[in-house]
């Protein structure tokens, strides 16, 4: 089992800034990502349909040989808090260990949140931190439309569209003088550098992505099931939509050309 894959989901690509961080820092492991990116975005659906979603890409996962699932995909953890979707492998989502590193790393102990609008409508962030941390103020921000503009690439820094949608979104949390920033979809990693550019540099910005991706190795590290294969390992990307489209905009994510087969599958 130490040589299975560590199966990624998410509802497009964002889940390829997880992806890029396992890459990194777990480099002999074997990755299966699967990308909803004909369904997408789950952000704005109901919690019904999302948990339906997240469990046929769950199953899509276990059709391979896996040792551990990561729902890379904010609106997912959110709706799955309260619903656990895997319970007899390693697992998890990509609130649990964002919150750990945000509350780690406040002063002020003033936290914003940016999400899709399921994910802010669910509360998930401001519960979790009050029940650990309830001296932190949690100020949330719905974006429903950065997955949107991420998808299609508008993700140059000096992009005005981006820009101008960034600071609309931004605005309510510049004021609360928050010292850090969790970026609770991972696909606004791709536009961090914008992000950051308009929170100001005294903000850290935290990626629910690659945060996950490091608890993904701790938790591996602790159950003792971290591969010992020397060799680099592989990628494999499954996609429900256009494989031409995903190897177009999945560099933007992996900051990197595609390495791995791309398949399409249909469930």
């Amino acid at each position: 089992m130490k040589n299975d894959a560590i199966g990624v989901f998410d509802s497009g690509m964002g889940g390829l800034t997880a992806v890029q961080e396992l890459n990194r820092i777990l480099p002999n492991e074997n990755i299966i990502y699967f990308g909803d990116t004909a369904r997408i975005p789950y952000g704005s659906r109901s919690r019904e349909t999302i948990l339906r979603y997240a469990k046929e890409d769950v199953a899509f996962l276990r059709r391979h040989k896996i040792k551990m699932i990561i729902a890379a995909c904010g609106t997912v953890s959110s709706v799955a808090a309260e619903h656990p979707i895997v319970t007899d492998l390693p697992f998890t989502g990509v609130i649990a260990p964002a919150i750990e590193a945000a509350c780690e790393a406040t002063r002020k102990k003033r936290i914003g949140i940016i999400g899709t609008p399921a994910t802010i409508r669910s509360g998930s962030y401001i519960k979790a931190i009050a029940q650990t941390h309830p001296d932190v103020m949690v100020i949330p921000q719905a974006c429903p439309l950065f997955v949107h503009l991420v998808e299609n690439g508008y993700t140059d820094f000096h992009n005005p569209v981006t820009r101008l949608v960034a600071e609309e979104y931004l605005a309510p949390i510049r004021k609360e003088n928050v010292d850090v920033l969790i970026l609770g979809c991972t696909h606004y990693p791709v536009i961090a550098d914008l992000i950051g550019d308009i929170m100001g540099p005294e903000v850290k910005l935290i990626s629910a992505g690659a945060e996950a991706a490091k608890y993904a190795k701790k938790c591996l590290t602790e159950q003792g099931l971290l591969s010992d294969r020397t060799e680099k390992g592989r990628n494999t990307y499954y996609v429900s939509d256009s494989t031409e489209m995903f190897e177009e905009n999945a560099r933007y994510f992996l900051q990197e050309e595609v390495h791995g087969d791309v398949f399409r599958s249909d469930f």
